[in-house]
């Protein structure tokens, strides 16, 4: 495939093409990666650039030593958001190609304004189109707590409240959330690919597969037509001439280009991002429950690993949990690849076992698993670091500080820490006065029965956004020592105002391994929460568990 693609950069008079994960639909998962199958890469977030004589990998903190190992031989890796090449400002009136459909000019204004002449082209990747028709279908409103027509409506006084004639909902999560649909197309996500027109008065109009949408029933969708996914410029040419709003973080150069020639862009937010970070007491209500069946689940295969006496690798450990993942009638599929690293493996952040790296888990050493799944009707995420052994005084030391700053983020006073960003800084200073620290955030947002990574909200140096009642997040401070371990604790929790207080309250229920724990490092408040979190945690799962399980939970309210 690198082959072909610098025949191309050769053969259109370029001197070099980037190549982004994502595809035109700008979803975090999708069955079309063009990144790994040019660079081997299997990151969620990334971007390659390839010149004639040399070939650069852009990774965030989580993925470099990801990268390295299954790309450095062929790439140099680099870490966003630092710097280009200078090889760019080397050569005089540099031509980058690109592929307008899959970039936003955010992104390109970020990385490559003024260090390269970009040339819109498209590179041909040949994928086989796949025969299968993944149907979309309907969520009743005793799922989502609210119709597709208030969520509309709500939407349109937006619009009329900012003069704006009409939104472009370039995200596929956005127009799932507003007119109450989910799907197959994406492997770890219920979503249907679409996109869709929202007019402030008159006509709105849905792009995609019509085969797909072919059950829905159209009647319940008043005033809104759905098309095929290459009448969008037949379309907005019928349209009466005004203004609309786009996001600049999914509306591809493409598309901002074609709409920015015929209407008058005025604003680059799209809206939906705000009111679906917000979840109602019907969203909360069916995540909650989808977290007792995730945390039942998990709570077996920590039992059974904590009493395995066989040689098991980590590829065994993964089908484990899924197998007790999919003994509940709700459980659909897996929200993310499972992540099971042991040992120096736990050290690579979003590390995905491979035939080639696939362990055998050793006595006296930590696994980090990182799982999640797709419940009728909610998602996880859930993150416990546990040994199969004895811990050294320093593994417990560092892990134990990792679980005060999992504390320090749910106890938090949210008056006093209103953003992620305060409350990232927060739960760092745990680690950071001890010489320690992690390369990723705090947590991220996670959306209703959608995707597992959500914005706008998360708990980061970056995020400055106010967090308000409704939201989910995850709570997942780490420790990673390279080529020897990883720690990371997380829970999925959400905002509830108690007594008109704000308050982060726990979604995820299962233990925390105790025999990582130096109690003595633990204030008198950091115990109580220990102690009332398991004590929670064996008041909702027991009745779900066997005795043996029962007796194991009962003992670790200590």
């Amino acid at each position: 495939m690198i082959k072909r693609l610098k025949k191309f950069i050769l053969n259109n008079n370029l001197d070099g093409y980037i190549v982004p994960k994502n595809d035109r639909y700008f979803t975090e998962y999708s069955n079309t990666n063009n990144l790994e199958k040019i660079t081997n890469f299997t990151g969620s977030a990334g971007f390659a650039l390839i010149l004639k004589d040399k070939n650069y990998l852009f990774v965030d903190g989580r993925y470099t030593l990801q990268a390295k190992k299954q790309s450095g031989k062929n790439f140099n890796i680099l870490e966003i958001p630092y710097s280009l090449p200078k090889v760019l400002s080397e050569i005089k009136d540099i031509k980058i190609g690109f592929d307008a459909q899959l970039f936003t000019r955010e992104t390109l204004k970020r990385y490559f304004e003024e260090k390269a002449n970009l040339v819109p082209i498209s590179f041909n990747f040949k994928y086989k189109e796949k025969n299968k028709i993944n149907y979309f279908y309907k969520l009743n409103k005793t799922i989502v707590g609210e119709s597709s027509i208030k969520k509309i409506k709500k939407i349109k006084n937006y619009l009329l409240q900012k003069k704006i004639n009409y939104l472009y909902v370039s995200a596929s999560e956005n127009v799932n959330w507003l007119l109450n649909i989910r799907g197959k197309d994406l492997p770890n996500s219920p979503l249907a690919n679409c996109k869709m027109i929202i007019s402030v008065r008159g006509k709105s109009f849905i792009f995609t597969n019509l085969s797909k949408a072919s059950y829905l029933n159209k009647t319940e969708f008043k005033n809104i037509f759905f098309c095929k996914e290459n009448y969008f410029f037949r379309i907005i040419s019928s349209l009466k001439r005004g203004s609309f709003c786009i996001d600049k973080n999914t509306c591809s150069i493409f598309e901002n280009q074609v709409l920015g020639s015929m209407f008058k862009i005025s604003s680059y937010t799209d809206p939906i991002y705000d009111l679906k970070s917000v979840k109602n007491q019907t969203e909360i209500k069916n995540t909650a429950k989808a977290h007792i069946e995730d945390g039942v689940a998990l709570t077996k295969f920590l039992y059974w690993f904590k009493f395995n006496k066989k040689k098991i690798t980590e590829k065994q450990v993964e089908k484990k949990l899924e197998y007790f993942r999919d003994k509940s009638k709700n459980y659909l599929f897996p929200s993310f690849d499972t992540i099971a690293g042991s040992g120096p493996n736990g050290a690579i952040i979003h590390y995905k076992s491979s035939n080639q790296t696939n362990r055998e888990i050793k006595k006296n050493e930590i696994l980090l698993i990182d799982s999640g799944g797709q419940y009728k009707w909610g998602t996880t995420d859930v993150t416990r670091t546990i040994i199969s052994g004895v811990a050294s005084s320093k593994l417990k030391n560092n892990f134990t500080r990792v679980l005060k700053a999992h504390i320090a983020v749910i106890n938090c006073d949210i008056k006093k820490k209103p953003n992620g960003y305060l409350i990232d800084k927060l739960a760092r200073k745990h680690l950071i006065k001890n010489g320690l620290d992690y390369a990723h955030g705090t947590g991220h947002g996670v959306g209703f029965f959608l995707n597992v990574h959500e914005g706008p909200q998360s708990l980061s140096k970056y995020n400055k956004l106010t967090i308000k009642e409704g939201m989910i997040l995850s709570n997942e401070p780490g420790y990673y020592l390279k080529d020897k371990y990883g720690i990371r604790i997380e829970n999925l929790i959400y905002v509830k105002k108690i007594k008109n207080k704000l308050k982060f309250k726990n979604l995820t229920y299962a233990p925390i391994d105790l025999d990582l724990i130096n109690l003595n490092l633990l204030t008198k408040k950091e115990r109580d929460y220990l102690f009332d979190y398991h004590l929670e945690t064996y008041a909702k799962l027991s009745k779900h568990l066997k005795n043996k399980e029962k007796q194991w939970l009962l003992n670790l309210i200590k």
